[in-house]
């Protein structure tokens, strides 16, 4: 089974090849729809259908006439292919970057797992022994925090995130970078320490996302950095839908 994966966020889109399992020829697109449909449009002679998850409802309409132009079906994750429990009071509510996340983390990792999403979001999804998903954090990422620095106030810039952090910013630009990082870091370790305790379990700790890296590198918590797993639950979730429709 060979599938276009789509991840529309916030701020950026991903487009990759699931292809046996496997996820490859990944593309990050920021705020250029057009480059993502483009690296869709190229995959589409080698490809059976769309994988599809989305963050952004108002793009939804414009990938659907994608895939009519492309003549491939159009499968939209929801929960209502989830793999693993749902012990949540509205699972319709649950993102469908979360769900993939978490049923890519089980699948690669095993549960218990604790899978956070480095975005323009900060996520945090707790996964059982017993494979339910329980729920978890949800907190700014660190472009919402860059970007709202720089618009509500008179002087702040609009900083680069990546590269090395100094020890103690000497520069406004250093400051900020500094503090990004330093109290991204602290924000994980908290919500992390805080769920372990109230589960009273050591999970195992899954990464993903843009700013995973970063921020994570040279961390003190033993987090897994897996770039792919988002795109990879969404082929996973795919794969699902189809194999059921199969059986019908």
């Amino acid at each position: 089974m060979r599938l276009a994966v789509v991840d529309v966020g916030n701020t950026s889109t991903a487009v990759g090849l699931w292809s046996g399992g496997r996820v490859s020829r990944v593309v990050h697109s920021d705020g250029d729809r057009a480059a993502a449909f483009t690296s869709v449009e190229a995959l589409a002679p080698r490809i059976e259908a769309i994988a599809y998850l989305s963050v952004v409802p108002k793009a939804d309409a414009k990938w659907r006439a994608l895939a009519r132009r492309l003549r491939l079906p159009f499968h939209q994750i929801t929960h209502e292919v989830f793999p693993l429990r749902l012990d949540y009071p509205k699972p319709e509510t649950i993102g469908a970057d979360r769900l993939a996340d978490a049923a890519a983390a089980v699948d690669r990792y095993g549960a218990p797992v604790l899978v956070c999403d480095f975005g323009t979001a900060f996520t945090a999804a707790v996964v059982t022994a017993d494979r339910t998903w329980r729920g978890g954090a949800i907190a700014p990422g660190l472009p919402l925090m860059r970007d709202y620095f720089c618009a509500r106030t008179a002087k702040l810039p609009r900083i680069e995130l990546g590269g090395k952090c100094p020890k103690i910013g000497r520069s406004t630009e250093e400051a900020m970078r500094f503090g990004a990082l330093v109290g991204a870091r602290g924000m994980v370790r908290e919500i992390v320490e805080q769920l372990m305790r109230s589960f009273r379990t050591e999970f195992r700790l899954v990464a993903t996302g843009g700013y995973a890296s970063w921020v994570l590198k040279g961390f003190d918590m033993p987090f897994t950095i897996d770039p792919t797993l988002t795109l990879y639950g969404a082929g996973l979730l795919a794969a699902r839908m189809m194999e059921r429709s199969e059986c019908k």
